[in-house]
């Protein structure tokens, strides 16, 4: 399955969480580098998800981007499926 695909599915579930509010972070030469693929807010909780393939690897910048979001209190974390994504948002991750 393409990274598109799984941001689409993704996105798809998320619209279908009560108390949330979500998009899709685009790259490119307006947006800031390192931002992960998804931002939410769930019930006031700030979550961001950099969305991979089974076999994708978070560039450093994506990393470290990740940990700054932890640092500052919100949730974010690399996924590669919609049961990930769930598995955070109940508080179970796999």
């Amino acid at each position: 399955m393409l990274e598109k695909d799984i941001v689409k599915s993704i996105m798809k579930y998320l619209k279908t969480v009560p108390h949330c509010f979500c998009w899709k972070e685009h790259g490119g030469m307006y947006g800031t580098a390192g931002i992960p693929d998804i931002i939410a807010c769930v019930d006031g909780r700030f979550y961001a998800f950099e969305v991979k393939t089974e076999t994708g690897k978070a560039t450093e910048l994506q990393k470290a981007t990740i940990r700054k979001i932890q640092r500052a209190g919100g949730m974010a974390v690399i996924v590669r499926s919609v049961s990930e994504v769930r598995a955070v948002l109940d508080g179970t991750p796999q």
